[in-house]
């Protein structure tokens, strides 16, 4: 199992009536679901559906316009969240997205890694600055890290020395180097060549076999199928359908139904 902290209560992450809209139009309308601990929770749906904004809503990289998110202990009340007309928060409001943001750790389409650092150097700067954990307990880990993603030897070189798919390895280890709650997944192999997808997925596959807590949004369907606890299909902001992985293999709605046709029967 992961080394996330356990409690007793079985949901990790409660979401509950979030909406969010960008001008006059609405991208997210009502959503609420549930994560448990230890369940995957893929998020699917066709582009400009929303997927990103509620997984960005989930860490409050994405600010909802209202609606309740829980992860753990930690709840915001978007409800809360508004600016003064000066546009600050207050320092309070402040601190609480800081500790939501804390819970979870967030793995990018396209790697986001410092290019000035090494990958080492990269995992160890979260820990270290954010966490204050001392350096030698943080390269310990991240040197176990980089073993359990595969990149053990290449810990000194730079992002721009590693393949695409390596450097998507790097950013997964990173984010698990603080040790999060919940880690979110933003279409992680998206930016990839498609030979190099694989390895990708072969990591997250280990993590959800370890019992990490994760949201995934991809475009990955069969992968979903295979890994996921939850699955979302999402289509106009709002969640059209839900239920394990037989959503994929046997969708009730037609909106799911017509765009697993369009993905996994193209012709």
């Amino acid at each position: 199992m992961s080394e996330q902290i356990q409690d007793s209560t079985r949901e990790l992450v409660d979401v509950e009536h979030l909406a969010k809209s960008f001008g006059e139009h609405e991208v997210l309308t009502d959503v609420s679901f549930t994560i448990e601990r230890g369940g995957v929770t893929t998020i699917i749906g066709p582009s400009g559906s929303g997927k990103t904004t509620l997984l960005r809503s989930l860490n409050a990289l994405e600010i909802a316009d209202t609606g309740v998110v829980r992860i753990g202990d930690v709840t915001v009340d978007f409800e809360q969240v508004k600016p003064d007309r000066h546009g600050h928060l207050k320092k309070s409001v402040r601190q609480q997205l800081a500790r939501l943001r804390a819970q979870s750790g967030m793995v990018f389409q396209s790697h986001n890694l410092f290019p000035h650092k090494t990958v080492v150097q990269n995992l160890i700067e979260g820990p270290v600055v954010v966490q204050r954990v001392p350096v030698s307990e943080a390269r310990s880990e991240a040197t176990r890290l980089l073993e359990q993603v595969g990149l053990a030897e290449h810990a000194d070189k730079y992002p721009y020395q590693l393949s695409g798919g390596q450097q998507q390895r790097v950013g997964i280890a990173r984010a698990l180097a603080l040790k999060p709650s919940l880690v979110l997944f933003d279409e992680p192999t998206s930016a990839l060549d498609p030979e190099l997808v694989g390895d990708v997925l072969a990591v997250i596959k280990d993590l959800a076999a370890a019992g990490w807590t994760m949201a995934i949004v991809t475009h990955e369907v069969r992968f979903a199928q295979q890994v996921s606890s939850q699955v979302l299909f999402i289509d106009g902001g709002l969640i059209v359908e839900r239920g394990g992985p037989e959503v994929i293999a046997e969708p009730q709605q037609e909106r799911t139904r017509k765009f697993l046709k369009r993905i996994l029967d193209p012709v």
